[in-house]
């Protein structure tokens, strides 16, 4: 199977994407690079208000479950898949499983995700759900879903898969994507893109926050957003003096 060789994420470029919105980097693969498809539709977080999901994708797919195959007892074996993801994806990673959309059984419990919140992972995304949601939400780590799943897992799911490409939500994850999640939802990167995407929705997004110093003082959109060559002249002044909430754009 062909897939891309994962680039890994640095430092900077991570930090960057910490201070980016998941729709801000989406308008950016759309923009820049003419990719439609990298939002996860329909997810949303089980607890608001955590710090922004970011870290490369590790895999684990799902296919419908079989009677005589998913038996409690097959579940509870050390080489399930299943297991093997929450024990084995990398600290500084997310963790995003392909459920096929169901969330007739578990995509995961408070248990698992503990685990995994335990062993330094930066968050878990599925476009199935979770059981013991109240729990998931009180350990902070952050969790997308596409609605709440309280059946057993073995009862709707068959784990098949690590590290393989998968599709979530509509989106193609390969591993090591770099998936960032925030209250509004998740965005797949992908990895050789990271740096630049990043880097462009940085700018973006600090040129916005001069955009909102503006509309507070009644200017119009036009010729301030979208940015033109003369509001981003204006925006460096901003910078330049401090980013004041009060700066008058239109000064010379």
């Amino acid at each position: 199977m062909m897939q891309p060789t994962p680039v890994p994420l640095d430092d900077t470029t991570r930090g960057l994407l910490e201070q980016c919105g998941a729709s801000t980097i989406a308008n950016v693969l759309l923009q820049r690079h003419g990719l439609s498809r990298a939002y996860l539709l329909g997810l949303s977080v089980v607890r608001t208000g955590l710090p922004r999901m970011v870290g490369p994708s590790y895999t684990l797919r799902f296919i419908p479950a079989r009677e005589d195959i998913d038996t409690m007892a097959n579940y509870q074996r050390d080489d399930n898949p299943h297991r093997r993801a929450i024990e084995e994806c990398p600290a500084g990673h997310v963790l995003v499983i392909d459920a096929g959309g169901s969330t007739r059984g578990a995509s995961a419990g408070d248990i698992m995700v503990a685990r995994l919140a335990q062993r330094g992972v930066k968050g878990i995304v599925t476009d199935g759900g979770f059981r013991d949601t109240p729990s998931i939400a009180r350990l902070g780590l952050p969790a997308f879903q596409r609605g709440n799943a309280p059946p057993a897992t073995p009862i709707a799911l068959h784990p098949l898969a690590l590290c393989e490409p998968v599709g979530c939500a509509g989106v193609a994850v390969y591993p090591g994507d770099v998936i960032v999640g925030d209250d509004e939802g998740v965005v797949a990167i992908p990895s050789h893109l990271a740096a630049e995407v990043a880097e462009v929705a940085y700018q973006q997004t600090q040129y916005e926050f001069f955009v909102e110093t503006q509309i507070p003082r009644g200017r119009a959109l036009y010729g301030l957003f979208p940015g033109t060559p003369e509001s981003r002249a204006e925006y460096h002044r901003w910078v330049a003096a401090g980013r004041p909430a009060d700066f008058d754009g239109l000064a010379p």
